[in-house]
């Protein structure tokens, strides 16, 4: 079943753009021109600090006060955080740049508003105002919650075409279990992870998609975005039953105000 509109009731719970750029020196002189051009969809912002801590055994003999600070150590790093009314925001550093949402119905179907407008609305700024060249890693990532009827091997399989490996391990006799790979997918990559987890008491099967591409033109990210989105969605459908579109048909239930349908996955 291919999958073309939106669902009421979506499995999808996160998706994720980012792009990886070389450390932009000058990024602290242009984030006020960018934050004037996006203000319009990201009205609110912060200035964040990361902390990295360092782990070091300096000796018997060191005084606590010949221990190099953060400032000493520049261990710190900026994030200009920017945040819709709606429920998406956009975190930028010196060599990043991602976009997170629980909001959007699609990727880029009609009827909805669509992650693909986001992205190239930013997109389009963020390169008019660094005037970047070369894009070290772009990546998309959608991660799905997804019902598990009982912890039955025969019921689960019904759902899913998993990659666990329920003919040796039982899936009711696990408290958790995990699948992961990472392969290539012509030009580009796919990192895929299976888990089941308990999610207020009760069992989900997590599906996680990233699919990513290196060593790219700026001019070329929105169209490796959607070649990603391809991608990420021909492997969900390959990964789903009719059981589950039956379940994302529901209306009620356990929803979510993201609603990205993988209808949108026509697709990352």
């Amino acid at each position: 079943m291919s999958i073309d509109k939106v669902f009421p009731n979506p499995t999808v719970k996160h998706a994720i753009f980012q792009i990886r750029f070389p450390n932009l020196f000058s990024m602290e002189r242009k984030i006020g021109d960018l934050q004037l051009k996006i203000m319009e969809e990201f009205p609110q912002s912060t200035l964040l600090f990361r902390r990295q801590i360092l782990f070091a055994d300096m000796g018997p003999e060191t005084k606590f006060e010949e221990i190099p600070s953060d400032s000493d150590t520049e261990t710190g790093k900026k994030i200009w955080q920017f945040k819709s009314n709606k429920n998406f925001k956009l975190n930028i550093l010196n060599d990043s740049l991602d976009i997170t949402s629980e909001y959007h119905k699609t990727y880029n179907l009609e009827g909805g508003n669509k992650f693909r407008d986001i992205i190239k609305f930013v997109l389009d700024h963020f390169f008019e105002i660094t005037s970047i060249p070369i894009i070290n890693r772009i990546g998309l990532r959608y991660i799905d919650e997804c019902p598990i009827p009982s912890k039955d091997n025969s019921a689960f399989r019904s759902y899913y075409n998993s990659s666990f490996s329920l003919d040796r391990f039982n899936l009711a006799d696990a408290s958790e279990m995990d699948f992961k790979t990472v392969v290539r997918k012509g030009e580009y990559h796919l990192r895929y992870i299976e888990s089941l987890k308990k999610i207020n008491d009760e069992y989900k099967l997590i599906l996680d998609f990233d699919g990513f591409a290196e060593n790219i033109v700026s001019e070329d990210c929105l169209t490796i975005t959607d070649k990603l989105h391809t991608i990420i969605s021909e492997e969900y459908e390959r990964t789903i039953k009719e059981p589950v579109y039956e379940y994302m048909q529901q209306i009620g239930g356990v929803e979510n105000e993201f609603r990205h349908g993988r209808v949108g996955l026509q697709k990352p």
